[in-house]
């Protein structure tokens, strides 16, 4: 059996969406974050924004074209060679197929050439951990809020690999309703970074969307409801650039209000008395602002990602493979990826 050195570095592989992300990682149980000695990241935006959204074809073969030149300047900027890789960590779902299969191909080519242990690595999973690159990582027991483009989840982490999903998006994830919202309002791509700045500028209370399935018991998420009320207030107005700005601070707010009335539920509902928050919505500075305001005023710890680290990127893989490498898991040579992929599915680490 292939077993991982834990002094041996790991390389991190993404590719499950329209980032192609690397970073290398030598597991450090006292201090992950320590243990980064480099990432890199490409970004599709520009590829992207011509079409007002990602194109999963395109998103593949830019996979194809970026990927090794990104391992090369990781493992150049690390000063490592391929040799000195203890194993190969890659998204393995949930994400676009195409992309998925470009990086668990070249993963597991080469930790079969170098005769490494690979493992397949849960996306989710990857950004729930990616607080613990911080200084301060947080310890299990906590909750984590997961808020990206296609999740909005609510999960309690008992111990790593051990998940229980308390309340998911019924429709729309968060930041998938920010992009939407931003493109009915004619704002460029991608929508939500542009929606979020817009927002800045609007006047509070101007306009006030309701905040979904607050009224009701349950941890489950809504926003395409939310989505439709913007829609009916856009069409309604004047359509100045002062309106506009006043209707995404409005939007902005429900849905940050949503998800902080939902993260306090889930900590008392749980007992928790930490809070994780990850994924792209995470670096929306309102949601960071609100969530600090009340665990100071709840008594609650909220742990968040530096902002490098809240959309795709590498080094969450790699910690994340890392950590499942060094515990004896790894996979055989077969090439398996989950476009769709329970969290709850996955084995303890």
């Amino acid at each position: 059996m292939i077993e991982m050195k834990n002094s041996k570095p790991v390389l991190g592989v993404e590719t499950s969406c329209d980032e192609t992300g690397v970073a290398l990682l030598r597991w450090d149980p006292e201090n992950p974050g320590r243990g980064l000695l480099s990432h890199a990241l490409f970004s599709q935006i520009a590829l992207h924004a011509e079409y007002g959204g990602v194109v999963p074809e395109l998103a593949s073969r830019d996979h194809v074209r970026k990927l090794l030149p990104l391992v090369r300047e990781a493992l150049k900027s690390a000063g490592l060679t391929p040799a000195d890789l203890g194993g190969v960590a890659y998204t393995a779902g949930p994400g676009l197929v195409g992309a998925l299969l470009v990086g668990a191909s070249a993963a597991r080519a080469m930790a079969w050439a170098l005769g490494v242990p690979a493992i397949g690595v849960h996306h989710m999973e990857g950004h729930l951990l990616a607080p613990l690159l911080e200084d301060d990582p947080p310890e299990p027991p906590f909750v984590a809020l997961l808020v990206s483009g296609g999740h909005s989840m609510l999960v309690e982490v008992k111990a790593i690999g051990e998940y229980r999903i308390l309340g998911d998006t019924l429709d729309d994830a968060a930041g998938e309703a920010f992009d939407k919202t931003a493109k009915l309002m004619g704002l460029p791509y991608p929508g939500g970074p542009a929606l979020a700045k817009l927002a800045e500028q609007g006047t509070l209370g101007k306009f006030r969307f309701s905040r979904p399935m607050v009224d009701r018991p349950g941890l489950d998420f809504s926003f395409s409801g939310l989505k439709t009320q913007v829609l009916l207030a856009w069409q309604a107005s004047d359509k100045s650039e002062q309106t506009r700005a006043d209707i995404a601070r409005g939007f902005e707010e429900a849905i940050v209000d949503t998800l902080a009335i939902k993260c306090r539920r889930a900590l008392e509902a749980t007992g928790a008395k930490r809070l994780v928050i990850a994924g792209g919505v995470g670096a929306n500075k309102r949601l960071r602002e609100q969530l600090a305001q009340a665990g100071q005023a709840d008594g609650f710890r909220v742990y968040f990602p530096r902002l490098a680290f809240c959309t795709d990127n590498g080094a969450m893989i790699a910690l994340a493979g890392a950590i499942r490498l060094a515990s004896g898991q790894h996979q055989d040579e077969t090439i398996q990826v989950h476009p769709r992929w329970n969290l709850e599915s996955l084995p303890a680490a």
